[in-house]
């Protein structure tokens, strides 16, 4: 897994190679949206959150998503997690369902990613 923070982003093309070497068109990612910070590059988005949950964060704060590299930038996220089904917080999807929220998490991506 790989933490990224504004202080040490990651070139688009660091996370193609990692696309490459473990599913061939995406990397699962999990955000911290109070923190700033994205974890990438592990199999599963719930080792990212434990790890995530491990170093402080909060599961409030916490979002799966699938970044593609290789998609144009208006349509390279997917809000699609197993993490982010909370029916006791109002989340009753896979996906990010407030779309604050999605909004937070796209600019704190385009922070973090150098495209």
């Amino acid at each position: 897994m790989k933490s990224v923070t504004e202080e040490d982003p990651i070139r688009i093309e660091e996370l193609r190679r990692m696309a490459a070497a473990r599913f061939g068109d995406l990397v699962k990612g999990v955000v911290d949206l109070e923190r700033r910070i994205l974890l990438v590059d592990a199999d599963l988005q719930a080792d990212q959150q434990a790890e995530l949950l491990q170093g402080g964060s909060r599961q409030a704060d916490l979002w799966g998503i699938n970044l593609y590299p290789d998609h144009p930038e208006s349509d390279w996220i997917e809000f699609d997690s197993m993490i982010n089904l909370r029916p006791s917080s109002g989340d009753a999807s896979r996906g990010v369902d407030d779309p604050a929220i999605r909004a937070r998490i796209v600019a704190l991506v385009r922070s973090l990613i150098i495209r």
